[in-house]
């Protein structure tokens, strides 16, 4: 089993920045692609970006402003979000799968999913 642990929340003013890190632990079979979803209240989850060795995906509404990037040896996965927008406020959720098509079919069908951060953009 994989356990994924996200860190880095919280409340930032409208055009800050906030940096997500998610950690993953226990087998690595089916984590070679990590990212991230998001969902904010009364919506669909989303998929936001995600992380396959030199591969990267973004949704086109955080493309440009956000980066997403993976430390191996650590197995964690990075989301620096800048320039942030009160329409970014959401849980955003971890993910990982073996495939990146995972991420961006619809619906996305990663095999494991953390618990959740909080992220709040004030206008």
């Amino acid at each position: 089993q994989v356990q994924l642990v996200e860190s880095g929340g919280g409340l930032v003013q409208a055009g800050g920045s906030l940096r997500l890190s998610c950690a993953a632990s226990g087998r690595a079979t089916g984590t070679n692609t990590m990212g991230w979803f998001r969902q904010a209240p009364g919506k669909e989850r989303e998929f936001v970006a995600a992380i396959k060795w030199t591969d990267i995906k973004y949704a086109d509404s955080v493309k440009a402003r956000f980066t997403i990037s993976r430390d191996n040896a650590r197995n964690t996965v990075y989301l620096q979000m800048n320039n942030l927008k009160p329409e970014d406020t959401a849980v955003y959720y971890c993910a990982a799968a073996g495939l990146i098509a995972m991420f961006t079919s619809t619906p996305p069908r990663p095999n494991y999913w953390g618990q959740g951060t909080q992220v709040t953009v004030s206008s």
